[in-house]
This record gives structure tokens, sequence and C-alpha cells, in this order.
């Protein structure tokens, strides 16, 4: 397996990007919680055909028949409110979430919710009795061998967050920078976005997923299962599973994916039997994406535009560049 980074990470102070820069994983994000979701159920903690207010308390009637499969799989018919950086705690974010309104009934339709990934690390709190990040960190993380993978509880070393810059070359700054809460992004992005990780790390997620240091064969399969048509491309039908998005059938076999993206950036990450990729940092926004939207994203579709050519300064490669040996 063959890693290197390409351009900057930083591009005045000109730190090169390599293996251990870490980036915002935006929507990919939505993996994690759902691995999360499914830790809890290996542990008879919960279990995903529960309705969302067994651990909420009561619901109003329009969303009462919300399980924890709707939400896992954009089926619940929670639209997104509000803005990634406002500043708002869960509790809050639960409340707008029960009380908007719903664009759909449950189980009718997919319509990608980032507020129902919200909800969904909402009630891995409550169950777990933990914070968020810190249940990912020990159930998850630690078990994969990721140590630089997380909102803060990584010791980040100077310089190794990538500044996030525009498709002119603007610097949009890191993650952090934004408006973030003292333990991470604010509510209307925890859980469905905003993590951080490396492409290290996220090679150790896919070598974890494909054996059983985080998850039995079992739990992958329901997380892996498609449920929901999400779109179509070249390869056929993308289906969404759990926090995944699922090709069935594509020239490498069953392929999962996702993609993340925000106004500024895209990433993607794409998985099978035979291998993964990952790349995150790209200026470039893929086809249908609208301008101006704040980082809703869909499945990742196979067709994602490429990204843009480095500045004619950048590094063609990173010095620190790594073959990682399965």
């Amino acid at each position: 397996m063959h890693c290197a980074g390409f351009g900057w990470a930083d591009r005045e102070r000109r730190i090169p990007a390599g293996c251990d820069t870490a980036y915002d994983i935006m929507s990919m994000t939505k993996q994690f919680t759902a691995a999360a979701v499914m830790k809890l159920e290996l542990m008879g903690r919960l279990r995903t055909g529960d309705r969302m207010g067994r651990y909420l308390g009561p619901v109003p009637a329009d969303k009462r028949r919300i399980t924890l499969h709707h939400l896992l799989t954009h089926t619940s018919g929670l639209e997104d409110v509000g803005d990634d950086y406002d500043p708002v705690s869960r509790d809050a974010m639960l409340r707008a979430a029960l009380g908007s309104r719903p664009a759909s009934v449950p189980g009718a339709e997919m319509r990608y919710s980032n507020l129902g990934y919200s909800v969904l690390a909402a009630i891995v709190e409550k169950v777990s009795g933990m914070p968020y990040e810190r249940f990912l960190r020990r159930h998850l993380f630690g078990p994969a061998g990721m140590a630089h993978t997380g909102y803060v509880l990584p010791r980040w070393r100077r310089g190794q967050v990538a500044v996030e810059y525009d498709s002119r070359g603007r610097r949009m700054g890191r993650p952090f920078e934004h408006p973030w809460a003292a333990d991470g992004p604010y509510w209307y992005l925890r859980g469905n976005g905003g993590l951080l990780s490396t492409p290290r790390d996220m090679y150790r997620w896919h070598r974890a997923l494909n054996g059983d240091a985080v998850l039995p064969a079992a739990a992958k399969r329901k997380m892996f299962t498609p449920y929901a048509v999400a779109g179509e491309g070249p390869e056929g039908k993308l289906y969404y599973g759990y926090g995944w998005g699922v090709l069935p059938r594509s020239e490498l076999g069953r392929v999962v994916e996702h993609d993340g993206g925000n106004d500024w950036s895209f990433g993607s990450t794409r998985g099978s039997s035979t291998g993964a990729s990952w790349s995150s940092g790209s200026p470039t926004r893929p086809p249908g994406r609208a301008a101006g939207t704040s980082r809703r994203s869909t499945a990742s579709s196979p067709s994602a535009s490429p990204a843009a050519p480095p500045p004619d300064d950048a590094p063609r490669a990173s010095r620190r560049a790594a073959r990682l040996v399965r």
C-alpha cells in the first residue's frame, strides 16, 4: 500500500503534506458514529430497531416511529437545521431536532440528514454514559491503533493539522480555528462531521474493518448492507448502509465509500476486499454540489471531480511519504 502527500499542509509556513498530516474528514465521520452504535448493540445496550424515544424520552407524535435504523440510513425524515458552527449544546440540538418539521414519514425515502447523525451521537453519549469522542477513542480508535484521530483528545503536534484553502488559494484556517466548544465542534456538526484524521490512521481503520479488531463479521455485514437507494452513477445504483455508501456490484466487487465536503474542501474514502483509497484537502467540489451550501454532503458519488493541480511551488510529493505494507 502506497501513501504519499502532495502540496502544502500549511502554505505560509511551507509545511508539506504527508501521511501523518491530519485533515478534517468531514462527513466521513458518520462511519465512526455508525460503528459506535454497532458497538453498543454488541454490548447489549441498544438495538438498531429501537425507537429513538426509548433513549431521548418523550418525542412529538410525528417522530415517535423514528428508529435508530432510520437515523443510520437517512430515512428518518429529519432535515438539517442551523449551521455547522452555530454554538449549540447537545440538548439544544435535540430540542431543535424534535421540534423540526419532518420532510417525510419514517422509512418512506432516503433524505440525507446530518442532523440525524448528531442525534445518534447524542444517543451514544446517553446510552454509554461517556462523551462521544471518548467512547470512539476507547472502543474504536484505540483497538484500531488510531492515535491521531479525533476532535481534541489526540495530542496534535504543532503544524500537524492541515490548513484548509479554497479554490482561489485563500486561507480558510484549520478546523478548530472556526467556532468550536472546548471539547470539539458544536452539536450541529458533532457526530456527523468534523473529525480529524491522517492518511495513515485511515488506513489503520481499513485494516481494522478487514479484521475483527473493532467489529465482528456479523456487525460489519449489517453496517454494509445496502438498505436505501442513495443515487446512481457509472457503476450502478449507490445505496446507503450504516454510515457508508454501498455499491453492491462493481469491477472490484462490493465497494463501500463515503465523501465529505464544505464550501472549500472535499475528501473521500473507498474500500473493498482488494484495497482502500482515501483523499482529502481538494479545493474542488464534486458535480451536483451547489456552491454556497454548508457541508451538506451526500453519499459518495463515484464520479467525483479530480483534485485541482497544486500551486507551482508546491512539493510534488512529500519527503515524508511512506509505503505501508500489509
